[in-house]
């Protein structure tokens, strides 16, 4: 028997139980990982809340971990008992002592890096990798708009972008994120609290607005994306959470200048095996060659997931929050 933690019914952080289960042998292609480490994200909360239907309930949650190979199924080529390894695109039920998923989600971690590094850096530095690398590749030089650029894919982007050359301008909620994103490697803020976002990045930007936003909030910073990006500029909306965006009409892009919107998803670029390993090679590398730092601000054990949604859902975190099996 093993621990985990489930969900019964959708709602808040009191909807989630630690209890005992029976880990599954693993399939032809499957690969069971004793965790050593697990990562917390804000779309954990959105399967919880059931913005995002899990496949059925009760569910395991989480998609993000890393650890050691304990069993391989019999068609695995990829990988061998004891081989450290990590994952950031699920399948749901990373929360848990042991974790069956296919070997395709799995990548080879380097002896360089952590469990706890690798967990709290998989699923946000992969996708910091596409965002910045692949759905608008940046070639340095440009100035771009991040919102929250002080939670844990803003952290990484921060940094990111200044190995790149690239002028990050971050949105934050207080003196001490903008201090945090500045440290970073944001080359400006805008604390959005009292400060009008799309006016701050017209006097940054001389009154050319940017090429690219990315939006990680949704619903409520959607429309100063779209006031923020010059016109036939795109607009990268990769998370909800302030909420969905939702009942858009495709009008207001013109109206706005032409602009384009995109809403990615990490799973649609590391869509093969080799792609995946690709990306987590060249975040691997960025960490091990000192340009990325992994903050992991908070650590919990895995029994107190609920406490740590809650103040992940709070905005009370910084950086990387992980659980600890």
């Amino acid at each position: 028997m093993a621990k985990r933690i489930q969900f019964r019914a959708h709602g808040g952080p009191e909807v989630l139980e630690y209890v005992d289960y029976q880990p599954a042998e693993p399939g032809p292609q499957q690969v069971r990982v004793s965790n050593k480490a697990i990562g917390l994200n804000f779309i954990d909360t959105y399967y919880r809340s059931g913005l995002y239907p899990p496949p059925s309930l009760p569910s395991g949650l989480g998609s993000e971990g890393a650890g050691v190979v304990e069993a391989v199924g019999s068609e695995v080529t990829r990988f061998k008992v004891g081989d450290r390894v990590a994952y950031g695109s699920g399948p749901l039920g990373a929360y848990s002592d042991v974790h069956v998923l296919p070997q395709a989600n799995l990548v080879l971690l380097p002896d360089a890096i952590s469990f706890e590094q690798a967990a709290g850096v998989m699923l946000k530095g992969l996708t910091v990798q596409y965002l910045l690398r692949q759905t608008y590749e940046l070639k340095g030089g440009e100035t771009i708009l991040f919102h929250a650029a002080a939670g844990g894919v803003g952290s990484l982007a921060c940094q990111w972008a200044k190995a790149l050359g690239v002028k990050l301008i971050g949105t934050v909620s207080s003196p001490q994120k903008a201090a945090l994103a500045k440290a970073n490697g944001a080359w400006a803020t805008i604390d959005y609290s009292h400060e009008n976002v799309a006016q701050r990045v017209l006097e940054l930007t001389d009154g050319k607005k940017v090429p690219v936003v990315y939006d990680g909030v949704g619903k409520d910073t959607w429309l100063t994306s779209l006031d923020s990006v010059a016109p036939r500029g795109l607009v990268v909306s990769f998370g909800n959470a302030s909420g969905a965006v939702d009942g858009v009409n495709l009008g207001i892009l013109s109206a706005k200048g032409s602009l384009y919107v995109t809403r990615p998803t990490l799973a649609t670029y590391a869509n093969t095996a080799e792609n995946l390993q690709r990306m987590a090679d060249e975040l691997f590398e960025m960490i091990i060659s000192g340009k990325l730092k992994v903050d992991i601000s908070q650590k919990y054990p895995l029994a107190e997931a609920a406490k740590a949604q809650a103040e992940l859902s709070a905005r009370r975190t910084t950086g990387s929050t992980i659980l600890l099996p």
